[in-house]
């Protein structure tokens, strides 16, 4: 499976923004959603892209990499049935410096938490 919620940045005064990576296969693919801001608060919701081609598993919020607390995907390494396909709009709300929550306007909703010392995605699709 590979990272899915790649993008978008969060803080306190909602200025964070974040430039997303999303790795499949042997290229990366990356969507800037604003500029890139380390933030360690709490903040309002932030409109964020998440990569969904190979379901839904790991996100970046600014400089730090997340997990999703349950991995959605078809079983086939893709999205699951209602999910776009490679991107899903909606926003992310950083909760804590350790969690965070993807909202969209289908009502989908994961929670992601920090993966401490991580400097890449750790699944690529191929």
């Amino acid at each position: 499976m590979v990272p899915s919620l790649r993008r978008g940045g969060l803080s306190v005064a909602g200025a964070v923004g974040a430039v997303v990576l999303a790795a499949c296969g042997s290229g990366l693919a990356s969507q800037a959603a604003l500029p890139a801001r380390p933030s360690t608060a709490a903040g309002p919701a932030q409109p964020y892209q998440l990569y969904t081609h190979c379901g839904i598993d790991e996100a970046r919020i600014g400089h730090r990499y997340f997990e999703a607390a349950h991995p959605l995907s078809d079983g086939q390494g893709n999205p699951p049935p209602g999910w776009s396909n490679p991107y899903q709009q909606g926003t992310m709300t950083l909760l804590s410096p350790a969690e965070a929550v993807f909202r969209d306007h289908a009502g989908h909703q994961v929670h992601f938490r920090l993966r401490p010392g991580a400097t890449a995605f750790r699944h690529l699709c191929s």
